[in-house]
């Protein structure tokens, strides 16, 4: 029997972690929907834990992955899947709950369809055999979203502080700069299928 790598050993029992943690996230979404449905401050706060720890998992997992060598073909299909998922579920809960002030609807549809569109892209592009990797700004729209939905999930003010007054910027900048993020994902797409030899 010839001998095991020492790298292999080591990283063997972080093998299926990656994909176990964007599971958990994926079967976090139903806890936070459910917390979401009911406007109270308490409620909000355990929603907002919920939404972070599942949010800890997205960095967890990719950083596992990268620092074990365990990315996988699941891996990335599931990991952006969850994070869409996870941001969506939250913000159609946040735009149906009944409080005041609440989020607009034109920045919902925003949102959404950017994630379709960039989702479509990466479908289109995959099927050329062509990988649409994720760029700084890409990374900066899911920070700017994450960070505002935690504020917009607790809502209420707090030490003269409105919550919601916080996290609304912060989704509407990282609304802009998705946005930008999808066009230039699209011109690269684009102009690499241009490039390529008929």
């Amino acid at each position: 029997m010839g001998v095991v790598p020492a790298a292999v050993m080591h990283r063997k029992p972080f093998r299926h972690l990656p994909n176990l943690l964007t599971l958990l996230r994926i079967v976090a979404i139903p806890l936070l929907v459910w917390l979401l449905e009911d406007p109270g401050p308490s409620a909000a706060w355990t929603a907002m834990l919920v939404f972070m720890a599942a949010s800890l998992t997205d960095f967890l997992d990719g950083w596992i992955a990268r620092r074990y060598g365990l990315v996988t073909p699941l891996g990335k299909l599931l990991d952006p899947l969850a994070d869409k998922l996870l941001v969506v579920s939250a913000l159609i809960m946040l735009g149906v709950m009944d409080r005041q002030p609440g989020i607009p609807g034109w920045l919902l549809v925003l949102i959404v369809g950017r994630e379709f569109a960039v989702t479509g892209l990466r479908s289109i592009a995959a099927a050329d055999g062509i990988v649409v990797e994720a760029e700084a700004t890409g990374k900066a729209k899911m920070l700017l979203q994450t960070v505002g939905l935690h504020f917009l999930i607790v809502h209420y003010t707090y030490f003269g502080v409105s919550f919601h007054d916080i996290g609304l910027p912060l989704l509407v900048v990282g609304t802009v700069v998705g946005l930008w993020s999808a066009v230039s994902y699209h011109v690269q797409l684009f102009e690499r299928l241009r490039r390529r030899p008929a």
